[in-house]
């Protein structure tokens, strides 16, 4: 079977690849080479898929279902197959293979197409906070995850920089880095995050209902990682004319719920949404970054 990656991959790593990166042009081969290797069978190629990985729906010799994940290694996969092990299907998807080789994950296959966004709005929210709650674990000891202060210290950078050449975005940067630098003064209990945890990031499974799928791990506070499933469903928010009072609210529901500080959330939630619009704006996504600036500015 070729192993064609979707176009939502090719223009997702075309708008971030650095130069030489030669990574999508060896897909087709690594693919062939990891199910032939696995003695696998191909079931399809997972559409739309993700931003930054191939997704291959296999089975393996004895007829089990499962999904071939291979993703470049500027998206940590590695951070990935740590932190399920760590998770050990608690929450999140079933690694199957302790090691798959380099840049390879084969996991337990959910129902792909299913995800808690086919829920109506406040029950895909509790079924996603209640998923996400159980991910935050203690980090095992002598980790080598990436921390809050590291990662968002690379963004509130890049942030800087564009805001030195796009002026408009100048004041939400300061806003953003700002309240950063208030939130890391005094963290509080660190624990494993999933990273880049939204309600799409919950899809459906068998042995439990609802289970958590590509993580980007960190280890930080919790309101960190609640943060970006604030802003789900950006695009009715904004289209709401009282998007900015549901926002609010919204905050104050998560935070109360999972027992966080509503203040850290909203804190968190205007960085990272500062951060993911300032990066569409840099890859030259106007209509997202206009959609996350406008949402950054209600907080």
């Amino acid at each position: 079977m070729a192993f064609e990656p979707p176009q939502r991959l090719v223009r997702a790593l075309g708008e971030t690849a650095p130069d030489g990166d030669d990574w999508l042009e060896k897909l087709p081969e690594a693919a062939q080479q990891a199910v032939a290797l696995r003695e696998l069978t191909v079931e399809r190629v997972q559409v739309p898929g993700g931003r930054s990985s191939l997704v291959v729906l296999v089975r393996r010799a004895d007829g089990t279902p499962a999904v071939l994940k291979l993703a470049p290694p500027r998206f940590r996969p590695e951070a990935e197959r740590a932190a399920l092990t760590h998770w050990d299907g608690l929450g999140a998807v079933q690694l199957l293979e302790p090691y798959a080789g380099e840049g390879v994950l084969l996991l337990e296959r959910l129902h792909p197409d299913v995800s808690v966004r086919s829920l109506p709005e406040a029950k895909a929210l509790l079924e996603a906070a209640g998923t996400l709650r159980r991910l935050w674990v203690e980090p095992p000891a002598g980790h080598v995850f990436e921390t809050v202060a590291e990662r968002t210290g690379r963004q509130a950078q890049a942030m800087r920089a564009t805001a030195s050449e796009r002026a408009e975005v100048g004041p939400l940067v300061s806003a953003a880095v700002g309240a950063r630098e208030e939130l890391l003064a005094a963290p509080p209990e660190e624990r494993l995050l999933h990273g880049t945890f939204r309600q799409s990031k919950v899809l459906a499974a068998e042995r439990t209902p609802w289970l958590a799928v590509g993580p980007d791990p960190v280890v930080g506070e919790c309101a960190f990682d609640l943060a970006r499933l604030v802003r789900d469903r950006v695009e009715d928010l904004i289209a709401s004319p009282s998007g900015a009072s549901i926002t609010r609210r919204r905050v104050k529901r998560l935070a109360e719920s999972l027992d966080v500080d509503q203040e850290r959330l909203r804190g968190w939630t205007l960085f990272r949404a500062v951060e993911s619009g300032v990066r569409a704006l840099r890859v030259g996504r106007p209509q997202d970054a206009e959609l996350l600036l406008e949402f950054a500015g209600w907080l």
